[in-house]
């Protein structure tokens, strides 16, 4: 970009010529009032389903991969006691192949493992919000017998 384009686009710029930033919202006739919901959702047998996937993808690749690994560096030394070059590309991608594997090992393994806790986690929150409830209706319950008695 030359110099001169460059102070061109500042003085459109400061002129207000350029373009805005526009954030996306619900139009204003929306209310407001918490009543629309948006179009996110989320269900607990959405989640079980995606931990479900994440847990299955862990335990098939990691079997499968090994295959994978071992016939690559397999062929890689038939290729390379040849003399072939690409024996030594292929020993050097069945190397990088184990840290790849086990990079997505571990987000399979941190999605079910995340899901799993956030479900334990809100069972346990809706658990105590219901005992807090519950001491707070008895409280209740006791001040208006006082206040009746």
């Amino acid at each position: 970009m030359a110099w001169d384009e460059w102070e061109q686009l500042k003085a459109e710029a400061a002129k207000g010529r350029s373009a805005h930033m526009r954030l996306n919202q619900l139009p204003a006739d929306s209310g407001g009032d918490g009543s629309s919901r948006g179009d996110l959702t989320v269900r607990q047998k959405d989640l079980a389903a995606i931990g479900s996937a994440a847990h299955e993808l862990f335990e098939d690749f990691d079997r499968y991969s090994d295959h994978a690994r071992l016939s690559s560096m397999k062929a890689a030394g038939g290729l390379k006691s040849e003399g072939f070059a690409l024996g030594a590309a292929l020993d050097h991608v069945a190397e990088h192949w184990v840290d790849q594997v086990q990079t997505l090992l571990d987000a399979c393994a941190h999605i079910s493992n995340h899901l799993r806790f956030t479900k334990n986690q809100h069972a346990a929150d809706e658990s105590y919000i219901a005992g807090a409830l519950s001491s707070i209706s008895q409280l209740d319950q006791g001040f208006d017998e006082r206040k009746d008695g």
